[in-house]
């Protein structure tokens, strides 16, 4: 009788270890074109088991049972629900259209969300217990799938003005003084716009945030030199014969994740009633989601929300206690008003509180950016961000969301804090700006970057800057170190270009113009500055470098959508056809989404 127990035991236990994951696989393309999407979701309907697709379309996922429910969605098109068994490979074509009127982000069960409920009722911190009610409520049971669907277009969003930079004779002015900027945030809200069938308002479309989104192959800085490394070229003009493009190129010194200094982050995260929507908080909490899975035992987390009010729901937590913090972030639901700058106090507040000294101390702030519960104004936010960069902490800022988006917001906040601007339409964005540019997106190798360029009114008679408009600059204040300027990431890549018309009477000369910087380091008060020549000899368009070609296919297409004055003979055929000549190497398909999304504009 015990030998025939024993067995049956045996035989249990075998079945317990003999359980497996079995691995799910397909391609999720677009329907009408067939092309493959990048960064599509899908997720085991009544789990949180998920995936996003990679360049090619192609997805692997591991489930539980031999076939599930999957359920697929890409913004700007309809989500879709499948049928999958582990041995079958699917291939999905899914339909434009309006995306997401479900929470298919999460995708929690209704019986994981009741025990993830209970089990903060059962562990809720003093902090959090101090929190607003809006922020731990759950959503309106009235609402599809718990949040607000997506509205008709974004009518309330808000954007600077941008007046964009002209010609400028070189006898009347021959310098040129601007901020680097390394945000990217203008390029995936585009990106939003094209992809719900809609093109964007001109505003929107910042032309160096478009050029700036991509990577581009200059040479790396010596070691030990200076944290970056400067390239020029001079060429001819694609959408204008007569004049020339002068490119001014910038990369980063990389630095490789596990050497990267211990990081105190603080996530800043906006819980009021305009991120109630699948676009936005529930994408918030997958993010950063993405970014706790790539965090080392040294870093550490807390969590500052706001709504009504601002808390506490996280304290300082190390890196490695990842489900410690992805339950916080779970638990998170949208309701009330927005005292963002409330907020923004008790995040730096928590900051100080856990300084790493020769760290990266960061806030990461994540919002639509609607602030409107105490200050509120752009000119009063401006001066508690300058008051708070004082303390050494940077600040990032994730938008999110649509309909409500305060881009202008967002980027003085950024740009004031010594941080960058991203805009996050997809998990693949969140990919790419959280783990594959960590460095770049959340450590500074150089701070208040400036460039001034100095032409010769003996070879351009006339230039014109390209984007840049809310970086310009005094020519005076190139080397006033207490003025703010553009901060720049472990890794990055900063492009400019301007379009210059060559004098009609040049003289022979060795230099068209002479690039300075000046920069300083992350933690200094006083600034370093290089010079470099630009050689006169200008190539063919045809013969000039990838890296040239391909800004100048990016700069073509952020003047088609803005209709630019100074597009010249630009037209979407030109302009798709340049992309596709220059996209050379492309890892992860950032160049190959480009020329489908003018080939979008093209048919708007």
């Amino acid at each position: 009788m015990k030998t025939w127990l024993i067995s049956l035991f045996a035989i249990c236990l075998f079945a317990i270890s003999s359980e497996k994951d079995y691995t799910f696989k397909g391609t999720v393309t677009a329907a009408d074109s067939g092309e493959p999407l990048i960064g599509a979701s899908i997720l085991i309907k009544g789990t949180s088991r998920g995936t996003v697709t990679d360049i090619d379309g192609i997805f692997s996922l591991a489930g539980t049972d031999s076939c599930h429910t999957l359920v697929i969605s890409y913004t700007g098109f309809q989500t879709t629900e499948v049928e999958a068994c582990y041995n079958l490979p699917i291939k999905v074509g899914l339909k434009t259209g309006v995306a997401l009127d479900e929470v298919v982000v999460i995708g929690s069960s209704v019986e994981q969300k009741r025990e993830l409920r209970g089990r903060a009722d059962r562990k809720v911190s003093a902090e959090y217990a101090r929190a607003p009610v809006s922020m731990m409520a759950p959503p309106s049971p009235t609402m599809a799938g718990g949040y607000a669907p997506f509205p008709e277009p974004a009518s309330g969003d808000n954007y600077a003005t941008i007046n964009e930079n002209g010609f400028i004779p070189t006898a009347t002015e021959n310098i040129s003084t601007f901020a680097i900027d390394v945000d990217a945030a203008s390029y995936s809200n585009v990106r939003r716009f094209l992809n719900e069938g809609q093109l964007p308002p001109p505003d929107a479309v910042r032309s160096e945030e478009m050029i700036n989104y991509f990577q581009y192959n200059y040479p790396p800085p010596v070691k030990g030199e200076h944290p970056f490394a400067i390239s020029t070229e001079l060429a001819s003009c694609p959408w204008n014969n007569n004049n020339q493009l002068l490119l001014v190129g910038m990369r980063a010194e990389e630095i490789a994740k596990e050497d990267l200094p211990a990081t105190n982050f603080v996530f800043l995260l906006d819980v009021s009633g305009s991120m109630n929507r699948p676009d936005a908080l529930p994408l918030l909490v997958e993010s950063m989601k993405i970014l706790t899975d790539n965090l080392r035992p040294e870093d550490r987390v807390a969590i500052v929300v706001y709504a009504g009010a601002s808390g506490l729901v996280l304290e300082s937590t190390p890196g490695d206690n990842k489900t410690k913090i992805k339950e916080a972030l779970t638990q998170l639901r949208a309701g009330g008003s927005t005292a963002g700058a409330a907020g923004i106090q008790q995040a730096y507040q928590i900051a100080r509180e856990n300084f790493i000294q020769d760290g990266n101390n960061r806030v990461i702030l994540a919002t639509d950016g609607d602030f409107n519960v105490g200050i509120s104004d752009n000119s009063s936010l401006e001066t508690l961000i300058e008051k708070e960069r004082e303390s050494g902490i940077f600040l990032s800022v994730l938008g999110f969301g649509r309909g409500n988006l305060q881009d202008d917001k967002m980027q003085l906040l950024a740009d004031k804090g010594n941080g960058n601007h991203a805009y996050i339409d997809q998990l693949s964005e969140a990919q790419k700006v959280l783990v594959n540019e960590f460095g770049g997106t959340l450590f500074t190798v150089a701070k208040d970057v400036k460039i001034q360029v100095e032409f010769n009114p003996n070879y351009v008679a006339s230039y014109r800057l390209i984007g840049y408009e809310n970086r310009l600059m005094a020519n005076e204040d190139f080397r006033n170190d207490a003025k703010d300027a553009g901060e720049l990431g472990a890794g990055h890549t900063i492009t400019a270009l301007y379009e210059i018309t060559p004098s009609l009477t040049a003289a022979a000369t060795d230099a068209a113009a002479i690039v300075r910087l000046r920069y300083k380091q992350p933690t200094a008060s006083t600034a370093s500055e290089l010079a470099y020549n630009v050689d006169a000899r200008s190539s063919m368009f045809g013969q000039s470098s990838g890296n040239l070609r391909w800004a100048a296919s990016v700069a073509e297409f952020a003047m088609l959508l803005r209709n630019s004055e100074h597009k010249g003979t630009a037209n979407y055929e030109h302009c798709e056809m340049m992309a596709r000549q220059s996209a050379g190497r492309d890892p992860f398909g950032y160049r190959k989404e480009m020329i489908g999304l003018i080939g979008k504009a093209k048919s708007l």
